[in-house]
């Protein structure tokens, strides 16, 4: 296996002209271009005495300059500590101090709300949006940023030749420290290594696509998910990747999909389930949706329709990172759209399992990418913890042997703290998570996200979210806009269609959607 950062070698070496990291309708980086610009950090690295192994935060919004600080960091063998933007100033604080960061790449309006005491360790703080400091703390890094023009010069006195560029070999060392924001209200920071990376390209490379293309970025890339397939994957095989910023609308994507025309597009649920909502839902309830000779052509035109909005030329829609209801799954099973629901998780860099579209079953989440094993009696019919082993796993959590000491198994295999079964096919069900099981008092397990699954197919309820109050099934529901929601009627409607143990005891009204994380999961721990 290759490491990725000679496969990121090579396509500088191979398309130095070609588009690398692009912002949606902005700046334009090559990859002769962002290589130019990495060796000039590197260069600021080494002359301010950063030290391969020391620990460089990244705290930002998403754009094309992330991208190119993320790798001038990764290949200069410091330890990225990618942090979401979207957590608060003392939040970010907590985890730029916790992991030991000497230096921080942000956005000059999130660096305006924290405070340099509160990081003792921190020496400076790179601009993220343009060329500049925002902060330094002593000399050393004054002079090493004033110097690196003249000192980049003198190291390319005939130019710099993207032929030039050598990154490093290293599988075993740590690459990253991830924080997952997760549901259980208390952040790790996930230690992963260069070959667990490694890992992941490869299996997007075999599973997904090794033809270089072009791809429309939207997920958060301090999170693993987007961190390693919408930008690492994509760049180390020589895509165009185009920087949304964010979680886009329903009419963004669909603009900015026909203007680049993707052929791989790696998303969460709750981008997919509004895409459903405004695209196909409200054409679902006309007569030929009902009528059985003319439903298979209306569906089939249907999603022809929508992928040639999408820009006519996707072939894999990979959904992860939170379960996708039944409900809009079916939908686009009915109109043929070529999509996979993955799964996976910070601390496996982040793949458990994934497959292709046409070998995909509803309902799953793909086949495991290593080892895969359920802790039950009966794996294919009772569900258990799904626990893994394989090259991608994390080498532990920083500085908590603790954590360490219960994220494994005495044999050796990681416990995801999911649940699931397997079929025989190795196809992997989640039916979600062992902390969040509801025990009835006639002593059987109720699994929450399969309540929420029926939930959801209630024509009132936009979201829910099922647990235990005082021994019984409470279902909070944030119900569709517009409607005028009956909390007696949508529990019967439930009920209908649950076994006796595990119907819902109250319905509530919420007036706010749901907290979610950076992947799209419900933080449950907020409504307990």
């Amino acid at each position: 296996m290759k490491n990725y950062l000679k496969k990121l070698e090579d396509q500088i070496h191979q398309n130095p002209e070609k588009p690398a990291l692009c912002d949606y309708e902005g700046a334009v980086y090559t990859y002769a271009q962002f290589a130019q610009i990495i060796e000039r950090y590197h260069i600021f690295f080494q002359t301010a005495g950063i030290k391969p192994g020391d620990k460089i935060a990244i705290c930002a919004k998403n754009s094309a300059r992330w991208g190119i600080l993320f790798f001038a960091v990764n290949t200069y063998e410091a330890v990225v500590v990618p942090i979401l933007a979207d957590f608060t100033a003392s939040g970010a604080t907590k985890l730029i101090g916790h992991s030991d960061s000497v230096l921080l790449i942000s956005d000059p309006e999130i660096w305006s709300q924290m405070q340099p005491d509160d990081m003792p360790l921190l020496r400076g703080v790179i601009n993220s949006r343009e060329e500049g400091l925002l902060w330094h703390k002593d000399h050393d890094i004054a002079r090493a940023w004033e110097d690196r023009d003249s000192l980049f010069e003198q190291c390319y006195p005939d130019g710099f030749n993207p032929r030039d560029v050598i990154y490093p070999d290293n599988e075993k060392a740590l690459a990253f420290i991830n924080y997952t924001s997760g549901t259980s209200g208390d952040p790790k920071g996930v230690m992963l290594s260069y070959g667990a990376m490694s890992d992941i390209v490869e299996q997007c490379q075999q599973k997904l696509s090794n033809t270089p293309d072009k791809l429309v970025s939207m997920l958060p890339l301090a999170h693993m998910y987007g961190l390693a397939m919408e930008f690492v994957y994509p760049c180390c095989t020589g895509f165009t990747i185009y920087f949304l910023g964010k979680l886009p609308s329903p009419s963004l994507l669909m603009k900015a999909c026909a203007e680049i025309q993707p052929s791989i597009m790696i998303t969460v649920p709750l981008v997919m389930e509004k895409l459903y909502q405004t695209q196909i839902q409200p054409q679902l309830v006309g007569l030929a949706a009902r009528v059985p000779y003319l439903r298979i052509p209306f569906f089939k035109g249907l999603g022809k329709k929508l992928l040639q909005s999408l820009g006519g030329r996707l072939e894999t829609i990979l959904i992860g990172g939170a379960p996708l209801t039944w409900e809009v799954e079916s939908g686009f099973r009915k109109i043929g759209l070529p999509y996979a629901v993955g799964y996976g998780m910070t601390e496996a860099c982040p793949l458990l399992s994934l497959e292709t579209p046409e070998h995909f079953e509803p309902g799953s989440c793909g086949k495991p990418t290593h080892r895969l094993r359920i802790e039950s009696s009966d794996p294919e019919r009772i569900p258990g913890e799904i626990q893994a082993q394989g090259p991608n796993l994390t080498m532990g959590y920083y500085k908590n042997p603790e954590a360490d000491a219960k994220a494994w198994t005495p044999d050796g295999w990681f416990r995801t703290g999911d649940l699931g079964i397997m079929d025989e096919d190795g196809n992997v069900f989640i039916k979600g998570r062992i902390k969040a099981i509801i025990l009835s008092s006639s002593g059987q397990n109720i699994y929450p996200e399969e309540v929420e699954q029926v939930l959801s197919k209630h024509p009132m309820v936009q979201e829910s979210l099922v647990i235990e109050r005082a021994g019984k099934v409470v279902a909070l529901v944030y119900p569709k806009p517009g409607v005028v929601p009956s909390e007696d009627h949508i529990r019967d409607y439930t009920n209908r269609s649950l076994p006796v143990f595990s119907q819902i005891f109250r319905v509530e009204l919420v007036d706010l959607p749901f907290q979610r994380t950076a992947k799209g999961t419900i933080k449950r721990h907020l409504y307990q």
